[in-house]
C-alpha cells in the first residue's frame, strides 16, 4: 500500500488501520473503518479512495469507479490520495486514469519534483512517448539533474521506435536525440555509464557506425565498466558492420589469447579470416591494426588454433573451446574443400581424443553431437567401437554386463549410448533388438540409483537418461508397429523413473505427451503443473497443455489450463510497464526498447490468440443457454461478428517445439520444414475457430435484434448490415475450410517429439465441419423468413426444411463415429481409441451450434405460428392448412431429443464398461514385469482409466444440459 512513514499528519494515524485492514485481505473491515472515518471527516479524500479500493476487491467495482471519480474531481495533491488513487486505477487496468491525476497534481504544484517524476512514470505507463519528453524536460528545468535529462532523450528514441514512417524517425526523432546528447558532451556533463549507452544507442540506429565506434573507443568508452568485455563486444559489433575485418581479427585473436575457452570469439575470429581471404587482404606495410596482429590466411588460421590446444596442455584447467574449434575449423574447410593440406587430422580421432578427454562430463555429447556430420557413415561404427573400446572389458568366459563403478565410468558410457542413438543404431534395430537394448538400459539405469542414494529431492539421479532412451526406444516400437504394449511400458519405465527423480523435468514432459496421445488428460494437469512453468513459459511450452484439454473432454481442466495462460498474457501489459519504469529509474536504457519487443512478442503470440479463442468457444458451449442466453454470453465477452483483434500479419509462433529431449538423427529429428508447416496448420485452425466464434456472436445478434417482419424495417433496425456479416463471415468459413482440408490431404506426419498435430483433422474426418457449416447456413434462410413473413417465402421454407433433415441425418451419421470401446480388451492384451473422446467433444460442440441456430430458429417460427392460431379463432370458415415447416421443425427437435438420449445411453454404457475392466488383470506382451514394476504399471493404467471416466462424465454432464435445453424448444 502507500506510503505511510512518519508523517506527523494526524490523518496519517486515522488512516492507519484501513491501510492494515487493507494490506492483510480484511476488505470488508476496510470499507467499514472507511465509512465511521468519513461520518467524522466527511473531506477525508484517501478514507474514500480506501474504501473504494476495498469496493474494487470485493468485485463492487462500479461502487468503486463512482467513489474515486469524486475524489479525482477534487484534483487532490496530498500524497497518500494520488498513491491511493495511482493503486486502485492499476488494479482497475486504467492507468490513463493516473495520468490526468498527476497532470493536475502538477497544474496545483508546478515546482514539485516528486509529483512531475510520478506524471512521468504515468505517461510511461501508457506509451505516451512524446509527453514523456516533454516531462522530462520540464523536470530537468526544475531539477537540473542528469538522469531526467536522458529520459527525455529516451522518450525521443521510444517515438522513433514506435513511429511507423522510418524516414520521419531517422530524420527528425533520432536526431533531435544525438544533438541533445552531444551539448551535454561539449559540455562535459556526461556522468554515468547509461548516458553513453545511450548516446552509443542512437548512433547505432542512426548507422553512425564510424561515430559509435569512436565513441566507445574514446574517453566516454571507459564509463561502460559495469558488464565484463562491454566495451570490445560493442566494437566488435561495430567492426563487423563497417566491414573492418582486420580489426575484427585483431581483436578476437587478443581475446582469446587471454581467453582461450571463449567460443563466441572463435566464431568472429574464423569469421574475418575468411573475409580476409576472400578479399585477398595483406597488411599494409609498416601498418598495424589498432587492435593489434592479423591473421589473414588458412595457414596463419591452423596455427593460432593448434597454439590455442599447446596453450591448453598447460593450463592448470581443462579447456573445451581450443579442442572444439579445431573441429570447428575442420568443417569451414571442408565446406571450402581445402582441408588435407592443413594437417588438423582427422575429425574421427579428433573425436575421440575429446572423448578420452572430457567422456566423464554431461557436456561431451552436446558437444560431439554438433560435429558427428564430420563423420561419413561408414565411420560411425568404428567411431563407437573406438569409444566402447575405452570402457572396461569382459574375459571371454563372462556373459553378463560390466556396470559402472562410479559417476564418471556412468557418464562416458552414458555418452557412448546417445551419440549411438544419434548415429542411427538404435533406429536400424529390429524388434527384439530393440527389446533387448531397452532391458539393458532399464538394468544399467536401476543400477545406476545407487550412485545418487544421498541426492536432495530437486536433484537428478544421474542415470535419468537411461531411462529415458530406454522410453524412446519402446515409443519408436510403438509408432512403427502400432504395438501398444510397448507404449504402456514405456509409460511404466517413466512413472517408476519419476517416483526416483521428482524433479526431472524430462520425465514429466514426455508423461505428458504420451498420456495425452492416449487420450487421458487427468494425470496431465498434476504433470504440469509440478514443472512449475514460469512466466514466458506459459507461452513457450503451454501449447502442450492447452491442445489436448478441450479435446479429450475436460472442460473443468480446459478452463484452468487456459486461465493459468491468460492470467500471465494479461498481466503481461501491467507488468512490462513497471519494467520500463525500473528501466528508466535506474538508467538501463538499452533494456527499454527490448521491454517494448517483448511485450509486443506476447501482445502477437500464436499461443494467446489461440487459448483466447478456444476459452470464449469454451465458455459458450458450457454456459450459453444452460445458465444465460446466447445473446447475453455474448455481450459479456464483448464479442461482435465485425472484429476481429488477431493480428494475422504479425503473428508470432513462441513455442519451444524442442522442448523434449532426443537423440534422434537429423533425419527423423524436428527440421525447420516441420515448423513451417505447424505454423501453417495451426494458422489454418485459429481462422477457423475465429470465424466460428464471430459467428456465433453474429447469430446471437440476429437472435437479439428487433424482429422486423419487412426488408424496410430490417434495414431501419441496422439487422441487414448484421446479416451481412454474417453471411461475408460463412464465405470466409468455407474458403478456410478448403484450405484446411487441402493441408490434410498431404498427409504430413510430425516427429513424435516434434509439434503435436492441430484437432484439424479431427474435426473434418468426425463429420463436425460439415454439420457446423449446415447449421450457419441455416440463419440465412431463417433471416429470409423472419424478414419477408410466410406468404411470401415458400421456397425459404421448404429449404428450410431440407436443411433441418440433413443436419438431422448429418448429426446422426456423427454419432455413429463416436460409437465403440474407449478401451478394447483382445486375448488378454488391450488397445485404445482415443479417437472416440475426441470424436464426442466435437458432437457436444456440434449440438450446443446447432441448438443455437434452432433457438433462433424457433424465435422466429413462435410468433408466426401465433397468428395463424389466432387468424383461425376469428374465421368460421375451414381454416388454410398449417404450413408444412412448423410440423418439419418440430420433427426436427424431436429427432434431436431422441439422438441426444441415445448418446447419453452409450456413453452411460462406456462408463459400465470402463468401471468393470479390471486393466491389472492384462498383461504386457513380450514383457516380464517384477512386483515392483507391476504397480508402476498399475499406477499408468489407473490414471487412464480414470481419466477416461472423468472425461466421459464431463461429456456426459453437458449433453444432458443440452437436453434440457431441448425440451425447452416448443413453437
Amino acid at each position: 500500500m502507500a506510503t505511510r512513514g512518519h508523517v506527523q499528519d494526524p490523518n496519517d494515524r486515522r488512516l492507519r488501520p484501513i491501510y492494515d485492514y487493507l494490506d492483510n485481505g480484511n476488505n470488508k473491515m476496510a470499507i467499514q473503518q472507511a465509512d465511521k472515518l468519513l461520518k467524522k471527516h466527511k473531506d477525508l479524500h484517501c478514507a474514500k479512495v480506501l474504501k473504494a479500493i476495498g469496493l474494487q476487491r470485493t468485485g463492487k467495482q462500479d461502487e468503486a469507479f463512482v467513489l474515486a471519480q469524486e475524489v479525482a474531481a477534487f484534483e487532490p495533491t496530498d500524497d497518500n490520495s494520488l498513491q491511493a488513487l495511482t493503486i486502485l486505477y492499476r488494479e482497475m487496468h486504467r492507468p490513463e486514469l493516473v495520468t490526468k491525476l498527476y497532470e493536475a497534481a502538477v497544474k496545483k504544484v508546478p515546482s514539485s519534483e516528486e509529483y512531475h517524476s510520478h506524471l512521468f512514470m504515468a505517461y510511461a505507463r501508457v506509451g505516451e512517448y512524446k509527453k514523456m519528453q516533454q516531462a522530462g524536460m520540464a523536470l530537468y528545468k526544475i531539477v537540473p539533474k542528469n538522469p531526467y535529462y536522458f529520459w527525455s532523450v529516451m522518450s525521443l528514441i521510444m517515438q522513433s521506435i514506435s513511429e511507423q514512417n522510418e524516414n520521419l524517425s531517422k530524420t527528425m526523432f533520432l536526431p533531435l536525440a544525438e544533438r541533445m546528447v552531444e551539448k551535454m558532451v561539449k559540455e562535459d556533463k556526461i556522468e554515468a555509464e547509461a548516458e553513453v549507452e545511450l548516446y552509443y544507442m542512437i548512433l547505432e540506429r542512426l548507422g553512425k557506425h564510424k561515430e559509435a565506434l569512436d565513441v566507445i573507443r574514446g574517453k566516454l568508452g571507459e564509463k561502460l565498466t559495469s558488464e565484463l568485455q562491454s566495451r570490445e563486444n560493442k566494437c566488435m559489433a561495430m567492426y563487423k558492420k563497417l566491414n573492418k575485418w582486420p580489426e575484427c581479427n585483431a581483436l578476437s585473436r587478443r581475446l582469446l589469447m587471454k581467453n582461450s575457452d571463449d567460443w563466441q570469439f572463435y566464431l568472429i575470429y574464423f569469421d574475418s579470416v575468411f573475409h580476409l581471404i576472400d578479399e585477398a587482404w595483406t597488411p599494409p606495410e609498416g601498418d598495424q591494426s589498432v587492435e593489434g596482429e592479423v591473421d589473414y590466411s588458412m595457414e596463419q588460421m591452423a596455427k593460432f588454433v593448434l597454439d590455442r590446444i599447446a596453450e591448453e596442455s598447460e593450463s592448470t584447467r581443462q579447456l573445451r573451446g581450443p579442442f572444439l574449434a579445431k573441429l570447428e575449423l575442420i568443417r569451414r574447410l571442408r565446406l571450402r574443400g581445402c582441408n588435407a593440406e592443413y594437417k588438423l587430422g582427422e575429425p574421427e580421432e579428433l573425436m575421440f581424443q575429446y572423448f578420452k578427454k572430457f567422456g566423464d562430463k554431461p557436456c561431451c555429447f552436446t558437444d560431439l553431437k554438433v560435429f558427428v556430420d564430420l563423420l561419413s557413415p561408414i565411420q560411425h561404427t568404428k567411431f563407437i567401437n573406438l569409444l566402447l573400446g575405452t570402457l572396461p572389458r569382459l574375459e571371454p568366459s563372462e556373459g553378463k554386463l560390466v556396470l559402472p563403478t562410479d559417476t564418471r565410468a556412468l557418464q562416458r558410457h552414458l555418452c557412448i549410448v546417445q551419440l549411438s542413438r544419434l548415429l542411427g543404431f538404435y533406429h536400424a534395430m529390429d524388434k527384439k533388438q530393440k527389446l533387448d537394448a531397452v532391458q539393458e538400459l532399464t538394468l544399467r539405469y536401476r543400477h545406476g540409483l545407487q550412485f545418487g542414494k544421498s541426492c536432495l529431492k530437486t536433484e537428478l539421479q544421474f542415470s535419468d537418461y537411461y531411462c529415458l532412451l530406454a522410453a524412446h526406444v519402446l515409443l519408436d516400437l510403438w509408432l512403427e508397429t502400432g504395438d501398444e504394449d510397448a507404449v504402456w511400458h514405456s509409460l511404466t519405465l517413466l512413472e517408476e523413473g519419476l517416483a526416483n527423480s521428482s524433479s526431472d523435468a524430462q520425465f514429466k514432459l514426455l508423461l505428458i505427451r504420451i498420456y495425452c496421445m492416449l487420450g487421458a488428460f487427468e494425470p496431465v494437469m498434476d504433470l504440469y503443473s509440478s514443472l512449475d512453468a514460469k512466466h514466458i513459459q506459459h507461452d513457450t511450452i503451454g501449447y502442450l497443455l492447452t491442445r489436448y484439454a478441450e479435446s479429450l473432454g475436460q472442460y473443468a481442466a480446459a478452463s484452468q489450463c487456459c486461465n493459468f495462460a491468460l492470467r500471465f498474457f494479461h498481466s503481461n501489459q501491467k507488468d512490462t510497464s513497471e519494467y520500463i519504469i525500473q528501466a528508466y529509474k535506474y538508467g538501463a536504457f538499452e533494456k527499454i526498447p527490448e521491454f517494448i519487443a517483448f511485450r509486443n512478442r506476447l501482445n502477437n503470440s500464436l499461443h494467446f490468440a489461440q487459448v483466447r479463442t478456444e476459452r470464449m468457444l469454451l465458455d459458450l458451449v458450457l454456459e450459453a443457454n444452460i445458465s444465460t442466453s446466447l445473446e447475453e454470453s455474448v455481450k459479456s465477452m464483448s464479442l461482435s461478428p465485425e472484429e476481429d483483434d488477431i493480428p494475422w500479419n504479425d503473428l508470432r509462433d513462441n513455442r519451444d517445439l524442442n522442448v523434449l529431449f532426443n537423440w534422434d538423427p537429423k533425419d527423423r529429428d524436428v527440421s525447420e520444414e516441420h515448423r513451417k508447416l505447424s505454423l501453417e496448420e495451426e494458422t489454418i485452425w485459429l481462422l477457423i475457430r475465429s470465424l466460428t466464434l464471430r459467428l456465433v456472436s453474429g447469430l446471437a445478434n440476429l437472435s437479439h435484434a428487433v424482429e422486423p417482419k419487412n426488408s424496410e424495417k430490417a434495414t431501419e433496425n441496422g439487422v441487414s448490415s448484421r446479416i451481412d456479416a454474417v453471411r461475408s463471415l460463412l464465405q470466409q468459413l468455407e474458403v478456410e475450410v478448403d484450405s484446411g482440408k487441402k493441408f490434410i490431404d498431404r498427409k504430413i506426419q510430425y516427429p513424435f517429439l516434434g509439434p503435436p498435430p492441430t484437432r484439424l483433422a479431427v474435426f473434418l474426418s468426425s463429420g463436425s465441419c460439415q454439420c457446423q457449416t449446415s447449421s450457419f447456413l441455416l440463419i440465412d434462410d431463417i433471416y429470409e423468413l423472419d424478414t419477408h413473413g410466410l406468404e411470401e417465402t415458400t421456397e425459404v421454407q421448404e429449404r428450410i426444411q431440407n436443411s433441418l433433415k440433413f443436419l438431422l441425418e448429418q448429426l446422426k451419421e456423427m454419432f455413429k463415429k463416436s460409437k465403440g470401446d474407449l478401451i478394447e480388451v483382445r486375448d488378454g492384451h488391450f488397445k485404445t481409441h482415443p479417437g472416440i473422446l475426441e470424436n464426442l467433444v466435437f458432437f457436444a460442440e456440434t449440438i450446443s451450434l446447432s441448438l443455437w441456430v434452432t433457438s433462433y430458429c424457433s424465435g422466429v417460427l413462435r410468433p408466426f405460428k401465433s397468428n395463424l392460431q389466432k387468424k383461425k379463432k376469428k374465421k368460421k370458415d375451414t381454416p388454410a392448412a398449417m404450413p408444412q415447416v412448423f410440423t418439419v421443425f418440430s420433427e426436427f427437435v424431436s429427432g434431436l431429443q431422441t439422438l441426444l438420449s441415445n448418446v447419453i445411453d452409450h456413453i452411460k454404457g462406456l462408463e459400465v464398461t470402463l468401471t468393470a475392466l479390471k486393466l491389472e488383470e492384462l498383461s504386457l506382451e513380450d514383457t516380464v514385469f517384477s512386483e515392483e514394476e507391476k504397480i508402476f504399471t498399475k499406477t499408468a493404467q489407473g490414471k487412464v482409466q480414470s481419466s477416461y471416466k472423468q472425461s466421459l462424465q464431463e461429456i456426459e454432464e453437458l449433453l444432458k444440459k443440452r437436453l434440457d435445453t431441448i425440451k425447452k424448444l416448443k413453437i
